[in-house]
């Protein structure tokens, strides 16, 4: 995967991506989040060493995450849906609208530059931490979600944008039920509950939407079979996988042992780290 680099130090990379595939999947648990916060910016840097054009660079992060976060959230769904903690109407409310944004991220993710995913990223970390660490309760929408065609418009949203992110669907969810007074408990499990519906459709999306890179860049090893399929790196999703399947278990009993506060503190904590890196990724043109 990773073209120019010694023996040594594709092992370190590759025992690198297993060890991020331990903590994503741990914090998938416990955040709801299918992993991608966690995987896109240590993708980013893995893909930087390995060559990949900077114009590819994100979409490829993106792709691979939600690849990835197809089996770490439906672990991550089956243990907090055992603990009967899911609102399945919300769900009933907003599988279409998600789908539907899933599909137009995958089409943007074509052609925006890609300095637009940064800054999605970015945007959306800092707001969200912010309110969490800020303990903003009063910062709300309403009391409770909405019905009807409000409540599909921020599906379609949420589809849209966690495409383009990567991220699974966990936070933008996070955020929209916590916004409208829903423990955070029950946002986690919920959230869980849609990156299945995002991952899996969005990482098809990507696939195709980075069809024509292994054309474009004969060069990179990265971006060709077997080493990728489109928008997806074969070898960092084999690498990753299978311990976020581990992990991610641990990481729902963890999230119902939390308090409240605590669970807020640690996720706000991590947005506003990981949208930081971005901002200073954006200021060097990196």
């Amino acid at each position: 995967m990773m073209a120019g680099l010694d023996p040594k130090e594709l092992l370190e990379l590759a025992l690198l991506l297993i060890a991020v595939g331990a903590l994503s999947g741990f914090l998938a648990g416990v955040f709801g989040i299918g992993g991608g916060a966690i995987l896109v910016p240590v993708f980013y840097e893995c893909f930087r060493l390995a060559g990949v054009p900077l114009e590819v660079r994100m979409p490829l992060c993106i792709g691979t995450s939600l690849a990835i976060i197809i089996p770490t959230s439906l672990s991550s769904f089956r243990a907090h849906y055992r603990r009967g903690a899911v609102d399945m109407e919300i769900l009933k409310r907003w599988w279409l609208p998600i789908v539907l944004g899933v599909l137009a991220g995958s089409v943007t993710a074509r052609f925006a530059p890609e300095r637009l995913f940064k800054i999605v990223f970015v945007m959306v970390a800092w707001s969200a931490a912010a309110r969490l660490l800020l303990a903003r309760e009063t910062w709300k929408f309403g009391d409770d979600v909405p019905k009807g065609f409000l409540m599909r418009v921020y599906g379609f949203f949420v589809g849209l944008l966690s495409t383009l992110m990567g991220i699974g669907g966990g936070l933008f969810a996070n955020l929209l039920m916590t916004f409208y007074g829903r423990p955070i408990h029950q946002a986690v499990a919920t959230s869980s509950a849609l990156a299945v519906l995002i991952s899996i459709p969005g990482a098809l999306g990507y696939v195709y939407a980075g069809w024509p890179v292994a054309a474009r860049f004969p060069d990179v090893a990265a971006l060709q079979l077997p080493f990728a399929l489109g928008y997806v790196s074969l070898i960092g999703t084999l690498l990753v996988m299978p311990t976020t399947l581990v992990t991610a278990p641990l990481g729902v009993k963890v999230a119902h042992a939390l308090s409240k506060r605590a669970l807020e503190v640690a996720f706000g904590t991590y947005l506003f780290i990981v949208g930081g890196r971005f901002v200073i990724s954006l200021l060097n043109g990196a």
